[in-house]
């Protein structure tokens, strides 16, 4: 594993983003003299510091050997993932694909061929599935099966996989950890859990009540920089050791939302986020009829079990009264 001295020059892929930024900060405060060079393609405001800068960045294959070639990285962070669950993106399937599969390759061949120390990759649980016959704890051999009952998760899914089998392949020649998050939330996070936590016309079940899982963001934050020195080269659930029904979390934020039938709004579902205004993926509707709950017990090994710092009740609760407005 990397010791702190190693670590002089990080790259930050998808800076733009409310994790990252946070990321960002830890990093400048825990490694001061390291150079954080953050990139996206979103607009990125200019940094005041004098160690940490951000480009508005093209993602394609020339200006990443560009970028790999001016700067002698240590520590990737390939936070970047096209997310098809954004309102505002409404990239195909193909494009997206493109983006976050053909993309991905290309960043790990680099890291490859730049000889980076360790990259950190940032999955999701969702690519798990949410499906009827899962365990009562998915480890990280559960078989990846969300892209067969969700076609919109399929760029999600082979990400993860093309990851998955690059880190083994050259796991003798490079530290790579790849992470699959639970749900994140927290004030800058805009992701479609938040959106539909936070929404009071969004559906809360009468005939469901499955168990969910939530990490706050500067836990998660503190995880991914914890992997830099802490976690070694696999894949990793991540989780604090708390779950809620789904009821119970909505009760926590005090935002109880629309009481439906599921087994209706599975086949309105289009309708009903038209009617409702709430913009959510479609297959949430699943995620909310059946649990899908990680055992993150590998990660723990590494970590101790009182890694996290938020209860799941301080999470929920921090997620009300530090929420701005959804975007």
């Amino acid at each position: 594993m990397l010791q702190a001295q190693d670590v002089r020059k990080i790259l930050i892929i998808g800076a733009a983003g409310g994790l990252a930024q946070i990321l960002i900060q830890m990093l400048h405060e825990t490694y001061p003299e390291a150079h954080i060079v953050g990139i996206d393609s979103r607009p990125l405001d200019p940094s005041a510091n004098q160690n940490v800068s951000f480009e508005t960045f093209r993602y394609s294959r020339g200006h990443f050997e560009e970028l790999f070639r001016e700067h002698a990285f240590d520590l990737v962070y390939h936070l970047g993932r096209v997310s098809h669950a954004n309102p505002g993106n409404q990239l195909s399937l193909a494009r997206r694909l493109d983006l976050n599969v053909i993309g991905t390759s290309r960043i790990l061949d680099l890291c490859l061929k730049h000889a980076i120390k360790k990259i950190v990759i940032l999955s999701t649980f969702h690519v798990y599935g949410a499906l009827p016959d899962n365990p009562v704890f998915l480890d990280e051999e559960t078989f990846l099966r969300a892209s067969i009952a969700y076609p919109e998760l399929q760029d999600v899914v082979e990400m993860d996989q093309i990851a998955t089998a690059w880190m083994w392949k050259h796991q003798n020649q490079i530290q790579t950890v790849v992470l699959r998050p639970c749900n994140i939330v927290g004030s800058r996070i805009k992701n479609a859990i938040s959106r539909y936590l936070l929404s009071p016309w969004s559906p809360t079940p009468l005939d469901y009540n499955p168990m969910f899982q939530f990490i706050h963001e500067l836990d998660m934050a503190r995880v991914l920089q914890a992997c830099i020195t802490q976690v070694p080269t696999g894949v990793y659930n991540v989780s604090p050791p708390e779950y809620i029904a789904l009821k119970a979390a909505r009760r926590a934020i005090g935002i109880p939302g629309i009481p439906t039938s599921l087994f209706v709004l599975s086949h309105l579902v289009g309708l009903y986020m038209r009617l409702s205004k709430v913009e959510l993926p479609h297959y949430i509707v699943d995620y909310l009829k059946f649990s899908c709950l990680l055992d993150a017990q590998a990660l723990s090994q590494h970590l101790g079990k009182d890694f996290y710092r938020f209860s799941i009740k301080d999470t929920l609760a921090l997620l009300k009264s530090q929420a701005g407005p959804l975007r």
